[in-house]
């Protein structure tokens, strides 16, 4: 814990600099292999920083745990308070994008893309507001390090202009990461806390069910959700990505990896039960759905075939805010 306190210190000594000269804060990720503590050292960063009466960014690529919203996303988010022990951080205002899978070597493309889009919108949002440009941003990554993830890591490194990166528990990666960054990126190694405890596959996936659960039931303070019927010709139903045609089947001046950020649509059936729909901003397919972060999340609990509707379970009654839906790979059974 000592060693997590040094590195708030020195992140703090950095803010003031950028206050006194007008500049901007400690971008910092912190990255590493699965369980060594990510999110943890994260959270213990922000809430440093949040007592000391900044207002950092929380940015959020672990799209296995969803730690913002639900797995299968990306997210940022303005902490203005420490966050409660089991709660986490307020959820007032996040900016979410859906992905849709639980791992982002499901559609590398997809994540770059996201990736630079919330890099995008972050940068914006630090330019508008002086107390965040100050206080700088904590990114949370996922534990895939190797071959893609590495190349993700990098990409996203370069996306937000990080200046510090802290790497958990593994050498190899540290060692790589000083070998590629640029000479004004730090990258500093840091031992795992030594209450960091490996989870099995089993575990992984129950944390990926409270999560989703704790969305729309909440934790000690509980919420109810809704459910209610919505009519198929009601909604647009999509996904993203679609499967990569050899080079000779694809259109003039169309690349293979194109494929794997275009949306496609979804015909409503039976294949929808238990899955999660993001329910995006966008208006129309026309209004950039891929890029548009999404208000929330629907989960389809029964599909009626005859009747051609779907039974959903939502954190808010009907109608929805929007159309436009977005199919998942993370599954949920409502058993409350």
């Amino acid at each position: 814990m000592d060693v997590y306190l040094n590195c708030h210190t020195a992140m703090e000594h950095m803010r003031e600099a950028a206050e006194k000269n007008g500049g901007r804060g400690p971008i910092t990720m912190v990255v590493g292999p699965c369980d060594v503590g990510k999110s943890t050292l994260c959270r213990i960063l922000l809430n440093y920083a949040v007592r000391m009466g900044r207002r950092p960014i929380f940015v959020d690529l672990d799209v296995s745990q969803g730690h913002i919203a639900v797995p299968g996303t990306v997210g940022a988010l303005l902490v203005e308070r420490p966050a409660n022990v089991v709660e986490g951080f307020s959820q007032q205002a996040p900016l979410v994008f859906h992905f849709g899978h639980k791992t982002p070597n499901a559609n590398v493309a997809l994540y770059k893309m996201l990736t630079s889009r919330l890099a995008g919108i972050c940068s914006n949002r630090l330019q508008a507001n002086k107390k965040a440009n100050v206080s700088g941003i904590v990114i949370n990554t996922c534990g895939w390090v190797k071959d893609s993830g590495y190349k993700l890591l990098t990409h996203a490194a370069q996306a937000f202009k990080v200046d510090t990166i802290l790497v958990l528990d593994q050498e190899r990666l540290y060692n790589e990461l000083v070998r590629e960054m640029p000479n004004f990126v730090k990258v500093i190694f840091l031992p795992k806390s030594c209450g960091v405890v490996k989870q099995s596959d089993s575990q992984r996936s129950e944390s990926q069910i409270q999560r989703v659960r704790s969305y729309y039931y909440g934790f000690s303070k509980p919420l109810y959700p809704y459910n209610f019927e919505i009519k198929w010709r009601d909604v647009k139903i999509y996904k993203i990505g679609a499967p990569i045609l050899p080079a000779s089947c694809m259109p003039l001046g169309m690349k293979a990896k194109d494929n794997l950020t275009k949306l496609v649509a979804v015909k409503p059936g039976p294949s929808l039960l238990y899955h999660l729909l993001s329910v995006s901003f966008a208006n129309s397919p026309k209004d950039g759905v891929v890029q548009t972060n999404v208000s929330g999340f629907i989960c389809v609990t029964n599909v009626d075939v005859d009747r051609q509707t779907i039974t959903v379970l939502s954190p808010q009654p009907q109608p929805l805010p929007n159309t436009v839906l977005l199919l998942s790979d993370v599954q949920f059974v409502d058993n409350y």
